[in-house]
């Protein structure tokens, strides 16, 4: 499984972080990629999370 931590975003006050985590799908076994904006603490848990 491939994780990764791509940008740093910052729009206002706020500082976001974009991750893109990839996914094997038990059906079919193809890979998907999943991405999510977030605060950069969260990022860990996000790419822990089957």
């Amino acid at each position: 499984m491939a994780k990764k931590s791509v940008a740093s975003l910052q729009t206002g006050s706020k500082r976001l972080t974009k991750a893109i985590k990839m996914v094997k799908s038990p059906k079919t076994g193809a890979y998907t990629f999943v991405e999510s904006i977030m605060p950069p603490e969260a990022v860990n848990d996000f790419l822990k999370k089957k």
